[in-house]
């Protein structure tokens, strides 16, 4: 059985190699063609380009590679068609993805097409679902209310658990290591450069009105060593020296010991669940992206352990709320064990049972969808 994956940035090359594992555990004949990662050819498939052409982002980064991504489109779509594949399997970059899979479905209706995480349509841009319903036959998501959204628009879907609950969690070594001294707190201010300028200056602020209080205040800044120089640049003149982890270990032992963490808004907030870590989120953005984000947006909050709980536990503090004096008491009162943090344990807890902690691995899941649709 030969199946064609098609994933576009890191993210993906992990979910198509957990998927492309499980696929092997239960059907050993199976054989992949496609477009991955180091991860995904380590699992047995030869990528018909570099997967880093597309990992671009943003309208500045995408409009000088417009053309050359425009004949990827084409190539993939021509690949797909000439293997003999059972099914086209995209995993997320929808941009890419979902291109793709359209002129795949205009030259062969009958191929099944599959679909790896669904659009955020429950938080806007609802008509996304319908459009991709014209492309796309079943769809697997990573978050449990997300397959009425699918279902609704004509297309199947399986939640199959969110991949944070099959990643490694820190050692006892790992987490004593941070073990003694003032309280330590988590700065994550993003992955993106735009992300890391906008919020240091606030973090900053919100450390110097913390050590107030606490004058032994440990900080942790992970980041990806791509970020490293930036970085230390916006951080020089914080009140409290981070220390910056770029090792992997050192990372989860950071998570696992940290007493708080003060986060730019993403899925950062699921891996602080899976370790316990209660969290403040910030985020900044320009005006007039805020008001229309604003406008567009369907939900009444961004932080995912809020939605998945479906509480308000994780305080955030977005646009012109992102001041240090509104974000500092939020850190302070997570800081005791008192109602605030009680609630947060509790919001996570739930969090992590409802994306499937203490199941079957996602990626083994997804596999059984996949043949369950074949």
């Amino acid at each position: 059985m030969k199946l064609f994956l098609v994933a576009g940035e890191p993210s993906g090359d992990r979910l198509g190699a957990a998927l492309m594992a499980g696929l092997k555990e239960l059907a050993p004949d199976v054989v992949f063609d496609g477009v991955g990662g180091p991860l995904m050819q380590a699992e047995g498939m030869q990528s018909l380009f570099p997967m880093a052409e597309l990992s671009v982002m943003g309208i500045a980064e995408v409009l000088p590679k417009y053309r050359h991504l425009k004949r990827r489109i084409r190539e993939t779509a021509e690949a797909v068609l000439a293997s003999g594949a059972r099914a086209l399997i995209t995993i997320d970059s929808p941009d890419f993805c979902l291109r793709v899979a359209r002129l795949v479905k205009a030259a062969r209706p009958d191929l099944r097409t599959i679909h790896y995480v669904a659009p955020s349509v429950w938080a806007w841009r609802p008509g996304r679902a319908a459009k991709m319903a014209t492309a796309v036959d079943h769809v697997l998501a990573l978050l449990p209310f997300e397959p009425p959204y699918m279902t609704a628009a004509g297309m199947t879907c399986d939640f199959v658990g969110h991949p944070v609950v099959a990643e490694p969690l820190a050692s006892e070594a790992e987490r004593a290591a941070f073990a003694g001294g003032g309280p330590l707190l988590l700065a994550l201010p993003g992955s993106r450069q735009g992300e890391v300028r906008r919020l240091a200056p606030v973090l900053g602020a919100v450390l110097g009105l913390l050590r107030a209080r606490h004058p032994g205040l440990r900080v942790v800044l992970p980041t990806l060593p791509t970020l490293e120089p930036l970085v230390r640049e916006v951080t020089a003149e914080w009140p409290v020296a981070p220390e910056i982890v770029l090792d992997p270990a050192r990372k989860r032992g950071a998570f696992a010991a940290a007493d708080v963490a003060l986060a730019a808004s993403g899925t950062v907030s699921l891996e602080l669940a899976a370790n316990g870590c209660p969290m403040v989120i910030a985020y900044r953005l320009h005006p007039v992206s805020f008001w229309l984000m604003k406008r567009a947006a369907l939900i009444d909050t961004v932080t995912l352990v809020n939605l998945v709980s479906d509480t308000r536990a994780v305080p955030e503090f977005l646009g012109p709320a992102c001041q240090a004096e509104n974000i500092a008491p939020a850190v302070l009162a997570l800081l005791v064990q008192g109602s605030e943090r009680a609630a947060q344990e509790a919001a996570m807890r739930l969090t992590m049972e409802r994306l499937g902690k203490g199941g079957e691995p996602p990626g083994l899941r997804a596999a059984r969808s996949v043949l369950s649709v074949l």
